[in-house]
């Protein structure tokens, strides 16, 4: 009595499937046996293999797990060991989501100016959040932005990000944000930078909703900062006294 029924099995599931890629996992989409709903299981490989390793998953969990907002993706569970002797992966659950804005860019689906704003408005939304809580992600990229049918967008993928560094002589690494979307402060070897590069390659994915391609698509960080340049010209050198 009081006890809510067990969810019944569905006669004929969905088979798993990987849905996505990426330098530090896979993600499947699956069935949850509890409740058979549809959730995405990423499966974090060799999470303890070095320091580095290591820290960049305790990054991006305690993100997944603390970060709550509408347009950022967050975890619904993380599965338990079956032995610690064998703890070497870890595997997070989330919300499904269906796709995301570069399939939909490449895509031969129609984008009108109100998909624009909306998928827009969100990121904007997404990142105001980050930001206002002091994250930067650096990696935002069409691929790392998901999208359902009904247009609601979440922000993914916290491997690279960081909590904003307030003293401006602690350095940085340069080696975030995939090259076609990085700004020209990390391009340049910019020692410290702050939640701008977020913003900066956020312009870039405007750009590419409306030209359904990528803005600067070079093969080197020199030939990326020559087609910035050429596009938006150079900065004003500082007047000298």
């Amino acid at each position: 009595v009081g006890k809510e029924p067990l969810a019944q099995p569905n006669p004929n599931p969905e088979p798993d499937r990987p849905i996505g890629y990426g330098a530090f996992g896979v993600v499947w989409s699956v069935t949850d046996p509890r409740d058979g709903k549809r959730v995405a299981l990423k499966k974090m490989p060799n999470a303890f293999q070095n320091l580095i390793s290591s820290k960049r998953v305790f990054r991006e969990l305690k993100m997944l797990c603390f970060l709550k907002h509408d347009n950022v993706l967050s975890a619904l569970d993380i599965l338990q060991p079956p032995h610690l002797d064998f703890f070497e992966e870890i595997y997070v659950i989330t919300e499904l989501m269906q796709s995301d804005l570069h399939k939909v860019i490449v895509s031969p689906q129609t984008l009108s100016s109100d998909h624009i704003k909306v998928f827009l408005y969100q990121i904007l939304r997404g990142l105001k959040y980050l930001h206002s809580s002091g994250i930067l992600h650096r990696d935002i990229k069409p691929g790392n932005l998901l999208v359902n049918s009904d247009c609601v967008l979440k922000i993914c993928d916290f491997g690279l990000a960081r909590v904003e560094e307030p003293d401006c002589s602690r350095h940085m690494t340069q080696e975030v944000v995939t090259q076609y979307y990085r700004a020209p402060e990390i391009l340049m070897g910019c020692p410290h930078y702050t939640n701008a590069i977020d913003m900066w390659s956020l312009g870039c994915i405007f750009a590419e909703l409306l030209g359904r391609r990528i803005l600067f698509q070079a093969q080197s960080p020199i030939q990326q900062l020559d087609l910035i340049t050429d596009l938006l010209g150079t900065p004003p050198l500082p007047a000298t006294s």
